[in-house]
């Protein structure tokens, strides 16, 4: 049985920990004395030198003894959009947020403290199951990195669960995006801006020609794109000579994703040879989509796990990328399961008391579902 005083003790403490993508030590350090302490097998990975932070991947094994019964993860990972420091909890009416100065860290420890409880309660149960592996990642707020270098060869897992995205809590994602960034440099030609600004090319009109017309925003109903950072200038005296632009798209679909990267690539193009200067496109795939097909076994655990605590299992198609898009690539079969993390990667973020504690209720049912399987 989920012990909620427990779970809500564990996840004040996660979100008090200050843990921004490639600063996750504290955190990961937290995470591992907690499962050691429950007798957990605990390693943890080279992440944090390989990717320039100070945190590591933790995979933590809970053995079972159901031999037949399939190998399966529970996933979280441990870093947080932003920073969070001098964070203020405010709890109200079932609702913990903060005080605004901050975001809450509800995603993604609003599936991490879940599933460290989940294992704490099968371990109180001494129920039979099979092995169940944790795998708390680093580094997925900026591009699913930790994921990306986790050793997954010689786990030998047959399937598992994310707990990485919104309500409704009993909710699947089983079918995402394909992800594609551009980071373009225009390079115009620096002048005088009240001398002998006829001298110059400003790289912002080049961009302004190359935006007019470029589709943005909602392109279809599963296919997006946007201009999310610019960057550039050195003085309002001196006309603009390189700006610096971050774009992306997303699409469920890989042709009318290259066609929309080739249409903003063009636009690009097109400007600059307009204006008769140069410009860069680095072009980055930055995940694959997957979409784990309905009669799969993980999602058939997944759903008679909700179904089993009362919930509606529906299947949801997202945009957003996850460590579960990292896995499948990878030949392991995962999806992504429903938490209570609401308004996130904003300061209004928050988490329903309830939705938590449901969570991990659910985290326990897949486990325990997953142990009427057979490899």
């Amino acid at each position: 049985m989920i012990d909620s005083e427990r779970l809500l003790r564990r996840f004040r403490d996660l979100v008090r920990i200050d843990s921004p993508a490639l600063g996750e030590a504290a955190c990961v350090a937290r995470v591992r004395a907690e499962l050691e302490s429950m007798g957990l097998e605990v390693r943890e990975d080279d992440a944090g030198a390989r990717l320039g932070g100070n945190g590591n991947n933790l995979v933590a094994w809970k053995r079972g003894t159901l031999k037949d019964a399939p190998k399966v993860f529970l996933s979280a990972h441990m870093d947080t959009v932003e920073p969070t420091p001098g964070l203020v909890l405010v709890e109200e009416d079932g609702v913990i947020r903060t005080d605004g100065t901050t975001i809450l860290g509800a995603d993604c420890k609003g599936g991490l403290a879940p599933a460290v409880e989940a294992v704490q309660a099968l371990i109180d149960s001494g129920e039979d199951h099979g092995d169940v592996c944790l795998l708390f990642s680093v580094q997925e707020e900026i591009g699913l990195r930790g994921a990306d270098v986790l050793e997954l060869d010689g786990l030998d897992l047959d399937f598992g669960f994310v707990l990485d995205t919104g309500p409704p809590v009993g909710s699947l994602v089983t079918r995402t995006a394909t992800h594609d960034k551009l980071d373009v440099t225009i390079h115009g030609r620096p002048a005088h801006a009240g001398k002998d600004p006829e001298k110059g090319i400003n790289a912002l009109q080049v961009a302004a020609d190359a935006i007019h017309g470029m589709r943005l925003g909602r392109i279809g109903p599963e296919t997006t794109a946007n201009l999310g950072i610019v960057e550039g200038g050195t003085a309002a005296n001196v006309v603009m000579a390189e700006l610096r632009i971050k774009a992306e798209a997303r699409s469920t679909s890989v042709e009318e994703l290259d066609a929309q990267i080739a249409h903003m690539v063009g636009r690009f193009e097109e400007a600059a040879a307009a204006w008769g200067t140069t410009l860069e496109i680095v072009h980055q795939r930055h995940y694959q989509s997957f979409h784990v097909p309905d009669d799969a076994p993980v999602v058939r655990v997944a759903q008679a796990a909700s179904r089993a605590l009362g919930f509606e299992p529906t299947l949801r198609t997202t945009l957003g990328g996850s460590d579960a898009n990292v896995y499948n690539a990878k030949g392991l079969p995962s999806v992504v399961v429903a938490t209570g993390m609401d308004k996130i990667h904003t300061h209004d973020e928050l988490i329903r008391v309830k939705d938590l504690v449901d969570t991990a209720r659910i985290a326990l049912e897949l486990v325990r579902q997953a142990a009427k399987e057979t490899r």
